[in-house]
């Protein structure tokens, strides 16, 4: 059984040795670790009465002012909805691959001084097209599960949290195999993994007193060096059980 403080400590050794690729790596990898949320302005009702009641009257008096803000409201509308588009469209060609990439280098960084370009390795490996499909049905059938209940999404996000590490090392790895290798994986690991996680708070509440500062340079790539440790576990558990070969 793996402990928290052998991973984490083997996962800093690492990230030292190979320190300005790890941080440059970890942070390419961030920019599409998560999707921008893009909330509107809440206006309080009761204090802007006055003010929104003036602008209706306005509105309503003048056919040229509904008339242009009918189009400006029409152009925005569309240009939010080219920007989604386009922003979603990114991850699922780009930024799901990158992660990959990034999790390739970590892998590799364990026995050995990775280079920048095995971030490119899922590219250049002849399986792009599975890893975008692979990766697109992992993240599509976590928000599916999260739409449903909340407690069995988490519990199928840390089911699929080894597939993009499989990806990783076997990118033309039917999508059906990685999910049901990264189950049997994830078997008995999912508290201890959440846990795991849990235990970088107190950084990332540090690093948010530094704008983003101490993780850029030391708690994300800590971060990706510690979980790619955990995979490095898993895999040697699963060759042990006979369910990988």
């Amino acid at each position: 059984m793996w402990s928290r403080m052998q991973l984490k400590m083997n996962g800093k050794q690492l990230f030292y040795k190979n320190y300005w690729e790890c941080v440059a790596v970890s942070l390419i990898m961030g920019m599409f670790a998560t999707v921008p949320n893009y909330n509107g302005m809440r206006v309080n009702i009761e204090v802007y009465k006055n003010e929104l009641n003036d602008f209706n009257d306005i509105f309503m008096s003048s056919p040229e002012i509904r008339r242009g803000f009918t189009a400006a409201l029409a152009i925005s509308t569309m240009l939010a909805l080219f920007l989604a588009i386009a922003g979603a469209l990114l991850k699922i060609f780009l930024g799901n691959v990158l992660v990959v990439g990034g999790n390739s280098f970590f892998i590799e960084n364990r026995t050995k001084k990775a280079g920048m370009k095995t971030l490119l390795s899922p590219f250049r490996s002849g399986h792009y097209g599975n890893v975008v499909l692979t990766m697109f049905l992992m993240n599509l059938y976590i928000f599916l599960w999260m739409l449903l209940f909340i407690i069995p999404g988490i519990i199928k996000t840390y089911e699929y949290f080894m597939v993009p590490y499989i990806l990783a090392e076997n990118p033309g790895m039917d999508r059906r195999e990685a999910f049901a290798i990264s189950k049997r994986m994830m078997d008995g690991e999912k508290w201890n993994t959440f846990v795991l996680g849990l235990s970088f708070f107190g950084w990332i509440v540090i690093d948010l007193f530094t704008c983003g500062i101490l993780g850029l340079f030391f708690v994300s790539p800590y971060i990706h060096a510690t979980f790619a440790e955990l995979y490095a576990y898993n895999k040697v558990k699963a060759y042990n059980e006979g369910y990988i070969r």
